[in-house]
């Protein structure tokens, strides 16, 4: 069951304002009916300011009336008028803080020894670095090549085991059928 927010406010303001009983309130909010007890006493969430569930649209004053005349109804939280728009997906670039842009020509070549099947685009949207820059490791004419040692992305905290995980899923299910499928340990635990 879904619980109000601020579940102590409420309940502070639902023991002060109406004649609920102690395990109503205490269903509604998630606490123990002791604890609402408590509340009332002034023995918990002292200092707490009430949190008015009708103002805050989680609950409607004939909801409240309803369970005060029938001890043992339930409150249920009110569903919400407004619709929230779904979460959008990132499609921007990605942030990688300053200490960490160094670690990503490491994390480019053991994605070009371990998973070959990675084109330069989806390397490049992993790692978030450029395509020249994937070029210039594959041929060796990197400006630190020399020092450049292949290290897990994951474990450099360049991107998550899922993100790569889906993006070799991905550019395996685009290779020709009568491609050799590479099978490389991706995962950190492998190595």
């Amino acid at each position: 069951m879904a619980l109000p927010l601020m579940p102590k406010a409420t309940a502070v303001w639902l023991v002060e304002n109406t004649t609920l009983s102690f395990e109503q309130i205490g269903a509604f909010c998630g606490l123990h009916a002791l604890e609402v007890q408590a509340i009332a006493d002034g023995e918990v969430a002292q200092g707490i300011v009430g949190l008015d569930p009708i103002q805050n649209g989680q609950l409607s004053a004939a909801e409240i009336a309803r369970c005060a005349a029938d001890p043992k109804a339930r409150l249920t939280l009110k569903v919400p008028d407004v619709v929230l728009p779904p979460v959008k997906t990132r499609t921007g670039g990605r942030y990688t803080p300053i200490t960490k842009r160094q670690d990503k020509p490491d994390a480019i070549a053991w994605l070009l020894k371990n998973a070959p099947e990675l084109s330069d685009g989806q390397i490049g949207k992993l790692l978030g670095t450029t395509k020249d820059t994937i070029e210039r490791i594959k041929t060796k004419g990197h400006w630190n090549s020399v020092n450049i040692k292949a290290r897990h992305p994951v474990q450099l905290g360049l991107c998550a085991q899922a993100e790569l995980d889906q993006a070799v899923e991905k550019a395996r299910a685009n290779l020709p059928p009568d491609a050799p499928r590479p099978a490389p340990q991706l995962d950190v635990e492998g190595e």
